[in-house]
């Protein structure tokens, strides 16, 4: 991973100040990616759909198969936020990387910090030779929206977003048997 991002202030010729810090998640973040997590369903008004665990996301992002990585961002020290992204597979286009979430913590925004960590996942994505990342934005999120826009991406209104879950998963899965 590339050195920590930096910002400049004042007089080009000085040094840069070394405020925030992107760097790979590892298991002792569980809680704190939990509590993040938490903070996000807050945020999109959703508190109570958050049921994964401490122990569920040590296991599930460090384990011996790990099924996403993570990014930690820290403000001169401090978690301001995080990336959670994974691998997934275009019939299309080949190997792409999936970005579950990407969260700035309120104190922290207006910072650039949202955009370092789309920089840091799109970085991986070039480096692993992914052919794009894919997520996904709430309709009332403008703050996003914009930044999505400004950094290029393309809205597919065209693509609805599918979830089967709960009792319909079920219901599906008895019918394989």
């Amino acid at each position: 991973m590339p050195d920590p991002f930096t910002l400049r202030t004042g007089d080009p010729r000085s040094p840069p100040l070394k405020m925030l810090l992107i760097r790979p998640a590892i298991a002792n973040d569980a809680a704190l990616l939990l509590a993040m997590i938490r903070e996000l369903a807050k945020f999109e008004r959703a508190p109570d759909m958050v049921t994964n665990t401490e122990e569920e996301l040590a296991r599930d992002g460090f384990g011996d198969n790990p099924k996403f990585r993570a990014l930690i961002a820290e403000w001169n020290g401090q978690p301001a936020g995080y990336a959670i992204f994974f691998d997934y597979y275009s019939t299309w286009a080949g190997p792409g990387l999936y970005l579950e979430d990407v969260f700035v913590r309120e104190t922290f925004r207006g910072r650039g910090i949202g955009s370092a960590l789309m920089a840091e996942v799109a970085r991986i994505a070039v480096e692993e030779r992914r052919y794009g990342i894919h997520w996904s934005v709430l309709d009332w999120n403008e703050r996003a929206i914009e930044l999505y826009k400004a950094l290029g991406a393309e809205f597919r209104d065209w693509w609805r977003p599918v979830l089967l879950s709960g009792e319909a998963l079920q219901r599906l899965a008895e019918k394989a048997k």
